[in-house]
């Protein structure tokens, strides 16, 4: 599959839990990480996503947050994926983060470089990656 979403990561669906319209879906990833997504109730039947399925959730670099010293804050965005920054790539206006969030992932955020430089980012810094289950899409091998 290949898609413009520099973050693509493949998992196993550990459950789906279906609503009249929009149905969440919750993948494990290979380091051991939970991840949930929202599709529409037609297109889980479509993609015909169901337990026990393989699954790859496209994330956009630009709809991920990245945060430090996030705890004790509690937050409403179900995806919350802690890892290490292993590379900053600074431009004029944004700044592409590669975070090692284990087993191999990595998942990249597009941030603006002023949060670059409030947060200080640098490889080696512990980080979390927020990103809400409306922000994944989901994708199935056809």
């Amino acid at each position: 599959m290949k898609t413009s979403a520099r973050n693509q990561l493949p998992g196993k669906i550990t459950a789906v839990k279906h609503g009249p319209v929009t149905s969440e879906i919750t993948l494990q990833l290979a380091n051991g990480m939970s991840l949930v997504g929202t599709v529409t109730e037609e297109s889980c039947r479509e993609l015909g996503l169901a337990e026990g399925g393989l699954a790859t959730a496209l994330i956009k670099a630009s709809n991920i947050i990245v945060a430090t010293d996030l705890h004790p804050m509690k937050l409403s965005a179900r995806n919350q994926l802690s890892g290490l920054v292993t590379h900053v790539e600074r431009g004029t206006v944004n700044s592409i983060v590669s975070i090692d969030i284990g087993g191999g992932l990595i998942l990249t955020a597009g941030i603006t470089m002023q949060s670059t430089e409030t947060l200080d980012l640098h490889p080696g810094q512990k980080v979390t990656a927020i990103f809400k289950a409306g922000s994944v899409i989901l994708g199935v091998v056809a």
